[in-house]
Protein backbone atom coordinates (compact mmCIF):
# COMPACT_ATOMS: atom_id res chain seq x y z
CA UNK A 1 0.00 0.00 0.00
CA UNK A 2 3.11 2.17 -0.37
CA UNK A 3 2.78 3.62 3.12
CA UNK A 4 -0.42 5.56 2.40
CA UNK A 5 -3.19 5.67 4.97
CA UNK A 6 -6.53 4.79 3.40
CA UNK A 7 -9.88 6.15 4.62
CA UNK A 8 -11.71 4.00 7.19
CA UNK A 9 -13.59 1.10 5.66
CA UNK A 10 -17.38 0.97 5.55
CA UNK A 11 -19.08 0.07 8.82
CA UNK A 12 -22.11 -2.01 9.71
CA UNK A 13 -24.26 -1.98 12.83
CA UNK A 14 -23.60 -5.15 14.82
CA UNK A 15 -26.77 -7.02 15.71
CA UNK A 16 -28.72 -5.60 18.64
CA UNK A 17 -25.88 -3.30 19.74
CA UNK A 18 -25.48 0.37 18.90
CA UNK A 19 -21.91 -0.35 17.82
CA UNK A 20 -20.78 -0.01 14.22
CA UNK A 21 -17.76 -2.11 13.19
CA UNK A 22 -15.70 -1.88 10.01
CA UNK A 23 -16.60 -4.66 7.59
CA UNK A 24 -12.98 -5.84 7.77
CA UNK A 25 -11.50 -6.12 11.24
CA UNK A 26 -8.28 -7.54 12.68
CA UNK A 27 -8.24 -10.69 14.79
CA UNK A 28 -5.31 -10.78 17.20
CA UNK A 29 -5.01 -14.49 18.09
CA UNK A 30 -1.78 -14.76 16.03
CA UNK A 31 -0.31 -11.92 18.09
CA UNK A 32 -0.51 -14.30 21.04
CA UNK A 33 2.17 -16.35 19.25
CA UNK A 34 0.04 -19.31 18.31
CA UNK A 35 2.02 -20.22 15.18
CA UNK A 36 5.20 -18.13 15.32
CA UNK A 37 7.10 -15.89 17.70
CA UNK A 38 6.37 -12.27 16.79
CA UNK A 39 8.69 -9.47 17.80
CA UNK A 40 7.19 -6.36 19.40
CA UNK A 41 7.96 -4.13 16.43
CA UNK A 42 6.34 -6.58 14.01
CA UNK A 43 3.23 -6.83 16.20
CA UNK A 44 3.01 -3.03 16.15
CA UNK A 45 3.53 -3.04 12.37
CA UNK A 46 0.68 -5.55 11.91
CA UNK A 47 -1.75 -3.38 13.85
CA UNK A 48 -0.42 -0.26 12.13
CA UNK A 49 -0.94 -1.81 8.69
CA UNK A 50 -4.53 -2.63 9.59
CA UNK A 51 -5.09 0.97 10.70
CA UNK A 52 -3.46 2.34 7.55
CA UNK A 53 -5.73 0.05 5.50
CA UNK A 54 -8.87 1.52 7.04
CA UNK A 55 -9.55 -1.11 9.71
CA UNK A 56 -11.07 0.32 12.88
CA UNK A 57 -12.31 -2.86 14.58
CA UNK A 58 -9.92 -5.01 16.61
CA UNK A 59 -10.80 -8.25 18.37
CA UNK A 60 -8.70 -9.71 21.17
CA UNK A 61 -8.86 -11.91 24.26
CA UNK A 62 -6.97 -12.64 27.49
CA UNK A 63 -6.50 -16.16 26.12
CA UNK A 64 -4.42 -15.04 23.13
CA UNK A 65 -0.87 -15.56 24.31
CA UNK A 66 -2.10 -15.48 27.91
CA UNK A 67 -2.42 -11.70 27.84
CA UNK A 68 0.24 -10.91 25.23
CA UNK A 69 -2.17 -9.97 22.42
CA UNK A 70 -4.03 -7.51 24.65
CA UNK A 71 -0.74 -5.88 25.68
CA UNK A 72 0.39 -5.61 22.04
CA UNK A 73 -2.93 -4.15 20.91
CA UNK A 74 -3.06 -1.67 23.76
CA UNK A 75 0.45 -0.38 23.06
CA UNK A 76 -0.22 -0.01 19.33
CA UNK A 77 -3.46 1.93 19.80
CA UNK A 78 -2.32 3.96 22.82
CA UNK A 79 -1.99 7.25 20.92
CA UNK A 80 -5.07 6.79 18.71
CA UNK A 81 -8.24 8.75 19.58
CA UNK A 82 -10.42 6.36 21.57
CA UNK A 83 -13.59 7.31 19.71
CA UNK A 84 -12.08 6.26 16.36
CA UNK A 85 -11.84 2.51 16.92
CA UNK A 86 -13.81 -0.41 18.33
CA UNK A 87 -12.35 -3.13 20.56
CA UNK A 88 -13.88 -6.43 21.57
CA UNK A 89 -12.36 -8.71 24.18
CA UNK A 90 -13.56 -11.75 26.07
CA UNK A 91 -14.26 -13.35 29.42
CA UNK A 92 -14.17 -16.98 30.54
CA UNK A 93 -10.53 -17.37 31.53
CA UNK A 94 -8.67 -15.65 34.35
CA UNK A 95 -4.88 -15.32 34.26
CA UNK A 96 -2.88 -16.07 37.40
CA UNK A 97 0.68 -16.85 38.44
CA UNK A 98 1.61 -20.46 37.62
CA UNK A 99 1.15 -22.87 40.51
CA UNK A 100 3.98 -25.32 39.90
CA UNK A 101 6.46 -25.96 37.07
CA UNK A 102 3.94 -27.85 34.89
CA UNK A 103 1.00 -25.45 35.34
CA UNK A 104 1.22 -24.00 31.82
CA UNK A 105 0.16 -26.63 29.29
CA UNK A 106 -1.54 -25.32 26.16
CA UNK A 107 -1.02 -24.71 22.46
CA UNK A 108 0.68 -21.30 22.55
CA UNK A 109 4.14 -21.37 21.04
CA UNK A 110 5.05 -18.22 22.96
CA UNK A 111 3.01 -15.76 24.97
CA UNK A 112 3.28 -14.64 28.58
CA UNK A 113 4.01 -17.03 31.44
CA UNK A 114 0.61 -17.11 33.13
CA UNK A 115 -1.67 -19.98 34.00
CA UNK A 116 -5.21 -19.74 32.63
CA UNK A 117 -8.20 -20.86 34.69
CA UNK A 118 -11.73 -21.15 33.30
CA UNK A 119 -14.21 -19.08 35.30
CA UNK A 120 -17.68 -18.06 34.10
CA UNK A 121 -18.86 -16.86 37.53
CA UNK A 122 -19.58 -13.29 38.63
CA UNK A 123 -16.20 -12.64 40.25
CA UNK A 124 -14.33 -14.34 37.40
CA UNK A 125 -16.10 -12.22 34.79
CA UNK A 126 -15.41 -9.02 36.67
CA UNK A 127 -11.76 -9.86 37.29
CA UNK A 128 -11.21 -10.85 33.66
CA UNK A 129 -12.83 -7.63 32.45
CA UNK A 130 -10.85 -5.36 34.77
CA UNK A 131 -7.58 -7.14 33.97
CA UNK A 132 -8.24 -6.72 30.25
CA UNK A 133 -8.71 -2.97 30.69
CA UNK A 134 -5.33 -2.79 32.42
CA UNK A 135 -3.56 -4.78 29.68
CA UNK A 136 -5.22 -2.73 26.93
CA UNK A 137 -4.60 0.58 28.70
CA UNK A 138 -8.17 1.79 28.22
CA UNK A 139 -11.09 2.29 30.59
CA UNK A 140 -13.82 0.65 28.53
CA UNK A 141 -14.32 -1.90 25.78
CA UNK A 142 -17.07 -1.65 23.19
CA UNK A 143 -17.97 -5.32 22.94
CA UNK A 144 -17.53 -8.15 25.45
CA UNK A 145 -17.77 -11.82 24.55
CA UNK A 146 -18.20 -15.08 26.44
CA UNK A 147 -15.26 -17.11 25.17
CA UNK A 148 -15.04 -20.79 24.19
CA UNK A 149 -18.12 -22.08 25.97
CA UNK A 150 -18.61 -24.84 23.40
CA UNK A 151 -17.71 -28.50 22.71
CA UNK A 152 -14.48 -27.48 20.99
CA UNK A 153 -12.99 -26.76 24.44
CA UNK A 154 -15.01 -28.77 26.98
CA UNK A 155 -16.42 -32.26 27.43
CA UNK A 156 -20.23 -32.43 27.87
CA UNK A 157 -20.23 -32.61 31.68
CA UNK A 158 -17.81 -29.70 32.06
CA UNK A 159 -19.66 -27.68 29.42
CA UNK A 160 -22.96 -28.13 31.30
CA UNK A 161 -21.33 -27.10 34.57
CA UNK A 162 -19.90 -23.92 33.05
CA UNK A 163 -23.22 -23.03 31.42
CA UNK A 164 -24.85 -23.38 34.84
CA UNK A 165 -22.17 -21.17 36.37
CA UNK A 166 -22.72 -18.54 33.71
CA UNK A 167 -26.51 -18.65 34.02
CA UNK A 168 -26.60 -18.48 37.82
CA UNK A 169 -23.68 -16.11 38.41
CA UNK A 170 -21.64 -14.76 35.50
CA UNK A 171 -24.52 -13.42 33.44
CA UNK A 172 -25.34 -10.92 36.23
CA UNK A 173 -21.87 -9.42 35.78
CA UNK A 174 -22.26 -9.28 31.99
CA UNK A 175 -25.62 -7.54 32.35
CA UNK A 176 -23.95 -4.92 34.55
CA UNK A 177 -21.11 -4.49 32.03
CA UNK A 178 -23.34 -4.21 28.97
CA UNK A 179 -23.51 -0.41 29.20
CA UNK A 180 -23.61 1.16 25.72
CA UNK A 181 -21.86 -1.71 23.99
CA UNK A 182 -22.97 -5.27 23.55
CA UNK A 183 -22.62 -8.80 24.90
CA UNK A 184 -21.79 -11.70 22.60
CA UNK A 185 -20.27 -15.15 22.58
CA UNK A 186 -17.36 -16.45 20.56
CA UNK A 187 -16.82 -20.11 19.67
CA UNK A 188 -15.88 -22.60 16.96
CA UNK A 189 -18.60 -25.26 16.99
CA UNK A 190 -21.89 -25.74 15.22
CA UNK A 191 -24.79 -26.18 17.63
CA UNK A 192 -23.70 -23.58 20.18
CA UNK A 193 -25.85 -20.72 18.90
CA UNK A 194 -29.24 -22.29 19.81
CA UNK A 195 -28.16 -23.00 23.38
CA UNK A 196 -27.07 -19.40 23.93
CA UNK A 197 -30.24 -18.03 22.34
CA UNK A 198 -32.38 -20.25 24.57
CA UNK A 199 -30.62 -19.18 27.78
CA UNK A 200 -29.45 -15.60 27.34
CA UNK A 201 -30.31 -12.20 25.90
CA UNK A 202 -27.56 -12.18 23.28
CA UNK A 203 -26.61 -9.24 21.04
CA UNK A 204 -24.21 -11.00 18.65
CA UNK A 205 -21.94 -14.00 18.07
CA UNK A 206 -18.38 -14.37 16.85
CA UNK A 207 -18.37 -17.58 14.85
CA UNK A 208 -15.03 -19.02 13.73
CA UNK A 209 -14.65 -21.25 10.64
CA UNK A 210 -18.37 -22.07 10.27
CA UNK A 211 -19.47 -19.52 7.69
CA UNK A 212 -16.94 -19.53 4.87
CA UNK A 213 -16.64 -20.47 1.21
CA UNK A 214 -16.22 -24.04 2.45
CA UNK A 215 -18.83 -24.20 5.23
CA UNK A 216 -22.39 -22.86 5.20
CA UNK A 217 -24.43 -25.35 7.26
CA UNK A 218 -25.35 -22.55 9.68
CA UNK A 219 -27.77 -21.30 7.01
CA UNK A 220 -30.13 -24.20 7.76
CA UNK A 221 -31.29 -23.18 11.22
CA UNK A 222 -28.71 -21.22 13.25
CA UNK A 223 -28.51 -18.05 11.15
CA UNK A 224 -32.31 -17.93 10.65
CA UNK A 225 -32.76 -18.01 14.44
CA UNK A 226 -30.26 -15.16 14.81
CA UNK A 227 -32.02 -13.17 12.10
CA UNK A 228 -35.38 -13.57 13.85
CA UNK A 229 -33.90 -12.13 17.06
CA UNK A 230 -31.85 -9.37 15.39
CA UNK A 231 -28.63 -11.00 16.58
CA UNK A 232 -25.53 -10.11 14.54
CA UNK A 233 -22.54 -12.18 13.45
CA UNK A 234 -18.81 -11.51 13.30
CA UNK A 235 -16.99 -14.07 11.16
CA UNK A 236 -13.66 -15.40 12.37
CA UNK A 237 -11.53 -18.01 10.66
CA UNK A 238 -12.68 -16.91 7.22
CA UNK A 239 -9.77 -18.77 5.63
CA UNK A 240 -10.64 -21.99 7.51
CA UNK A 241 -7.22 -21.66 9.22
CA UNK A 242 -5.29 -21.34 5.99
CA UNK A 243 -6.42 -23.13 2.85
CA UNK A 244 -8.63 -20.30 1.55
CA UNK A 245 -5.63 -17.98 1.76
CA UNK A 246 -2.95 -20.30 0.39
CA UNK A 247 -5.09 -22.29 -2.04
CA UNK A 248 -4.86 -26.06 -2.47
CA UNK A 249 -1.08 -26.28 -2.04
CA UNK A 250 0.73 -29.24 -0.45
CA UNK A 251 0.37 -29.06 3.31
CA UNK A 252 -2.54 -26.61 3.20
CA UNK A 253 -4.34 -26.40 6.53
CA UNK A 254 -8.09 -26.79 6.96
CA UNK A 255 -9.53 -26.10 10.41
CA UNK A 256 -6.12 -26.54 12.07
CA UNK A 257 -5.34 -29.90 10.43
CA UNK A 258 -3.87 -30.86 7.05
CA UNK A 259 -6.59 -30.65 4.40
CA UNK A 260 -7.88 -33.97 3.09
CA UNK A 261 -8.26 -34.91 -0.59
CA UNK A 262 -11.94 -33.91 -0.77
CA UNK A 263 -11.33 -30.40 0.59
CA UNK A 264 -8.24 -29.95 -1.60
CA UNK A 265 -10.25 -30.87 -4.69
CA UNK A 266 -13.09 -28.54 -3.80
CA UNK A 267 -10.71 -25.63 -3.21
CA UNK A 268 -9.04 -26.31 -6.57
CA UNK A 269 -12.43 -25.98 -8.25
CA UNK A 270 -13.16 -22.72 -6.39
CA UNK A 271 -9.73 -21.42 -7.39
CA UNK A 272 -10.47 -22.23 -11.04
CA UNK A 273 -13.70 -20.23 -10.94
CA UNK A 274 -11.90 -17.32 -9.29
CA UNK A 275 -9.16 -17.43 -11.92
CA UNK A 276 -11.72 -17.26 -14.74
CA UNK A 277 -13.09 -14.05 -13.21
CA UNK A 278 -9.63 -12.66 -12.38
CA UNK A 279 -10.38 -12.66 -8.65
CA UNK A 280 -7.82 -13.82 -6.06
CA UNK A 281 -9.13 -16.67 -3.89
CA UNK A 282 -8.54 -14.66 -0.66
CA UNK A 283 -10.72 -11.84 -2.03
CA UNK A 284 -13.63 -14.22 -2.53
CA UNK A 285 -13.05 -15.79 0.89
CA UNK A 286 -13.03 -12.46 2.73
CA UNK A 287 -15.98 -10.93 0.89
CA UNK A 288 -18.35 -13.89 0.66
CA UNK A 289 -19.56 -13.88 4.31
CA UNK A 290 -20.49 -10.18 4.09
CA UNK A 291 -23.23 -11.12 1.62
CA UNK A 292 -25.37 -12.26 4.54
CA UNK A 293 -27.37 -9.41 6.08
CA UNK A 294 -26.64 -10.38 9.70
CA UNK A 295 -22.86 -10.53 9.18
CA UNK A 296 -21.24 -7.23 10.22
CA UNK A 297 -17.51 -7.96 9.96
CA UNK A 298 -14.87 -10.54 9.11
CA UNK A 299 -11.67 -10.49 11.19
CA UNK A 300 -8.67 -12.33 9.71
CA UNK A 301 -5.50 -12.40 11.76
CA UNK A 302 -1.91 -12.08 10.56
CA UNK A 303 1.64 -12.89 11.61
CA UNK A 304 3.28 -10.25 9.40
CA UNK A 305 2.52 -6.76 8.13
CA UNK A 306 2.53 -7.94 4.51
CA UNK A 307 -0.32 -10.37 5.29
CA UNK A 308 -2.45 -7.50 6.58
CA UNK A 309 -1.72 -5.47 3.46
CA UNK A 310 -2.72 -8.43 1.28
CA UNK A 311 -5.93 -8.90 3.26
CA UNK A 312 -6.86 -5.23 2.85
CA UNK A 313 -6.17 -5.39 -0.88
CA UNK A 314 -8.19 -8.60 -1.21
CA UNK A 315 -11.10 -7.12 0.71
CA UNK A 316 -11.14 -4.06 -1.53
CA UNK A 317 -10.85 -6.12 -4.75
CA UNK A 318 -13.89 -5.81 -7.03
CA UNK A 319 -15.78 -9.09 -7.56
CA UNK A 320 -18.33 -9.55 -10.37
CA UNK A 321 -21.71 -11.07 -9.51
CA UNK A 322 -21.06 -13.74 -12.14
CA UNK A 323 -18.41 -15.32 -9.92
CA UNK A 324 -20.94 -16.05 -7.18
CA UNK A 325 -23.45 -17.30 -9.75
CA UNK A 326 -20.91 -19.73 -11.17
CA UNK A 327 -19.95 -21.02 -7.72
CA UNK A 328 -23.63 -21.74 -7.07
CA UNK A 329 -24.16 -23.30 -10.50
CA UNK A 330 -21.21 -25.64 -9.89
CA UNK A 331 -22.53 -26.45 -6.38
CA UNK A 332 -19.37 -25.11 -4.78
CA UNK A 333 -21.40 -22.91 -2.42
CA UNK A 334 -24.98 -23.39 -1.28
CA UNK A 335 -27.70 -22.13 -3.60
CA UNK A 336 -29.39 -20.32 -0.68
CA UNK A 337 -26.24 -18.47 0.40
CA UNK A 338 -26.70 -14.70 0.13
CA UNK A 339 -23.85 -13.20 -1.87
CA UNK A 340 -22.37 -9.69 -1.94
CA UNK A 341 -23.99 -7.17 -4.24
Amino acid sequence: MSGATLPPLKTRKLGRTNVRVTELGLGTAPLGELFDKIEDDEAAAIIGAAWDGGVRYFDTSPWYGRGLAEHSLGRALYRKPRDQYIISTKIGRVLRRPLGPDAIKDQWLGGLEFQTVFDYGYDGVMRSFEDSLQRLGINRVDLLLIHDLDPWDHNPATLNAYFTQLKTSGWKALAELREGGGIGAGFNSMGSIPRFLDLFDMDFFLLAMRYTLLEQDVLESEFPRCEERGVGIIVGGGYNSGILATGAVPGAMYNYAPAGPEILERVKKIEAVCARHKVPLPAAALQFPLGHPIVASIIPGAIARVQVEKNVAAFRHSIPADLWAELKHDKLIRSDAPTPA
